[in-house]
């Protein structure tokens, strides 16, 4: 199986680069397991973002979190990327990551429709 690409939406690119060194290199290597069709080592399902949503929780000096897709066969979808500075995740993480999500959808349907 071909390695999926991976598609950054929204900000989610800038804002992993904005990680820590060790958080960035984390992160690269979950997507990357991502990517070839396996699980990251730590992860959790959002069903509270949408069907199929996993959260890839990274431990560094700090918590990091990158909220994905990749149901689909034709890529991994970054929807949010933050870090986590309390036990509950924000429901502002939460609602950008729906709304991102919403955006994918609509952007597959229209593509389809071509």
């Amino acid at each position: 199986m071909a390695d999926k690409p991976v598609v950054w939406v929204g900000s989610s690119l800038q804002v992993v680069r904005t990680f820590p060194a060790d958080a960035r290199r984390a992160a690269g290597y979950e997507l990357r397991r991502v990517q070839s069709g396996l699980m990251p080592c730590d992860h959790k399902p959002l069903s509270s973002v949408g069907i199929g949503v996993l959260e890839i929780r990274i431990h560094t000096r700090s918590e990091h979190r990158i909220v994905y897709l990749a149901k689909f066969e034709d890529a991994v979808y970054v929807l949010h990327a933050f870090e986590k500075r309390s036990r509950k995740t924000s429901q502002a993480d939460l609602a950008l990551a729906r709304d991102r999500l919403a955006h994918v959808r609509t952007l597959r349907r229209k593509s389809k429709e071509r």
